[in-house]
């Protein structure tokens, strides 16, 4: 689906941003320096508010809530048959960041682990591009969302009225498309990928209380050790996936904490365990829902132990609208090569908030390369050496702006 730029040439649209460029990195580096976690994001809500504010473009704080930000461009020729939303995340991670870079965190065990950094610079640079446009053929709205690293912050913000316009909480008409976009370590910079359909998995999550009968480490026949239960569920849960889900479809129950004991010697009375649990098919989801406690019961049960388990449902599959899907992957071949724009081939088992926005436009969230151009790896996401690519800003920017003009 081609995209219509036509009153503004490519040339211009990245002048625009090259002049902004150097203060986008300050900007990012900044925001990377002090980290804050979701729903404590006041002080990256206060460089976006000065930000747009310099920019003299229309805004709302105080939302999902109190940090997230609204703000809103209107149409200049009155031709946008569609009001666009773009959205970022603005959320560190309780992680103690190994980067050993200049700006590195200065709030020791939170860091900037996933780019939501950079995804804030790359929606704040678009926000001053377009507002320097003679043109704009659609209103845009821009959401600066928090809590999107289990948060649900993107859920608040839809029910705080982000996508409803004036008069039912947000601003502007309706949103009737959105997008957002994510650095991707597997990709290098200037490419970009996403897929029609499901992109990344549900989040449910998980919580096990495995309740046993205290005893000596040295007379276990008296006691019932929830440890040993425990390493039993685990074990027993990985054939959901390979006992109770088709091969050919996705599924992840991961363990990522266990909690027990007090001394060497003693076998403690209880144990707690938390994961998440992963799926792309709704059916699954169900199926899995039904699996997972049954399992950890039946496993704890047969070696004297009681468990407790609560299965909390989590964010929704992120699905992408197939025409948004479309319309953006046209736009990216035209500003990058077709070459540069990738079909995934199959969904990430990654979780995503913006799937609340999807609930309610048509809407596309897509992968945008962070890796450097020969490079084989790149730092992971949510690993301790992570930081997102000032290189990948330019890119982002410009897929941001074509967007919002298309």
């Amino acid at each position: 689906m081609p995209a219509n730029t036509s009153r503004v040439s490519a040339d211009h649209l990245r002048a625009l941003i090259d002049e902004r460029l150097a203060s986008l990195i300050a900007i990012r580096h900044d925001i990377h320096a002090h980290p804050e976690l979701g729903y404590a994001e006041h002080r990256t809500s206060g460089v976006v508010v000065d930000e747009l504010e310099r920019l003299g473009i229309e805004h709302k704080a105080g939302m999902a809530g109190g940090t997230g930000v609204l703000a809103y461009l209107p149409a200049t020729t009155g031709e946008g048959a569609h009001s666009v939303g773009l959205r970022a995340d603005m959320d560190a991670l309780p992680i103690l960041e190994n980067t050993g870079k200049a700006y590195a965190s200065k709030t020791p065990g939170v860091m900037h682990a996933c780019g939501h950094d950079g995804h804030t610079t790359m929606l704040l640079g678009a926000a001053g591009v377009l507002a320097a446009l003679e043109h704009r053929t659609n209103p845009v709205t821009l959401i600066f969302q928090p809590a999107e690293e289990g948060g649900a912050g993107g859920q608040k913000m839809c029910d705080d009225g982000a996508l409803r316009g004036a008069g039912a909480g947000g601003l502007g008409p309706p949103v009737s498309r959105a997008y957002a976009l994510h650095g991707w370590p597997m990709l290098e910079v200037g490419q970009v990928g996403t897929r029609p359909g499901p992109l990344l998995a549900s989040t449910d999550e998980l919580d096990v209380v495995i309740r046993g009968r205290q005893a000596h480490a040295a007379y276990p026949h008296q006691g019932a050790d929830p440890i040993v239960a425990a390493s039993h569920v685990v074990a027993a849960l990985q054939t959901v996936a390979s006992r109770n889900v088709a091969p050919y479809d996705s599924v992840a129950v991961t363990i990522g904490q266990i909690n027990a004991g007090s001394a060497r010697n003693v076998i403690p009375s209880e144990l707690t365990l938390h994961g998440t649990v992963r799926t792309i098919r709704e059916d699954t989801r169900r199926l899995v829902r039904q699996r997972v406690p049954e399992i950890i019961e039946q496993a704890a049960s047969a070696l004297g132990c009681h468990a407790e388990v609560t299965l909390r449902e989590g964010y929704p599959v992120t699905r992408n609208d197939p025409d948004e899907t479309g319309r953006l992957m046209g736009i990216a071949s035209e500003a990058f090569g077709g070459e540069r724009v990738i079909v995934l081939d199959h969904p990430s088992m990654g979780g995503e908030d913006f799937s609340y926005y999807g609930q309610h436009v048509p809407a596309c969230f897509a992968f945008v390369g962070v890796r450097p151009a020969g490079e084989a790896s790149w730092p992971q996401l949510h690993q301790p050496e992570y930081d997102f690519n000032d290189d990948a800003i330019t890119p982002g920017v410009e897929l941001l702006c074509r967007l919002a003009l298309s």
